[in-house]
């Protein structure tokens, strides 16, 4: 990956209707900041596999 390359996640690609965003340098960066949003703005305490396997699909490298 080069070095001005990032990690970036639309949540609404996973949540219908959310439209908040979120870049990181690196997709373990990401994912904690993914994290934190799902379970203060989605209540999300418990990530399912299919979840998981979700947001993964919908980051893209920009």
């Amino acid at each position: 990956m080069p070095a001005n390359e990032h990690k970036h996640i639309a949540c609404g690609d996973v949540v219908h209707g959310c439209t908040w965003t979120e870049s990181a340098p690196t997709e373990e960066e990401l994912l904690r900041k993914v994290a934190a949003h799902a379970e203060e703005a989605h209540n999300v305490k418990v990530v399912t596999p299919e979840l998981a396997a979700a947001v993964k699909a919908a980051i893209k490298s920009t």
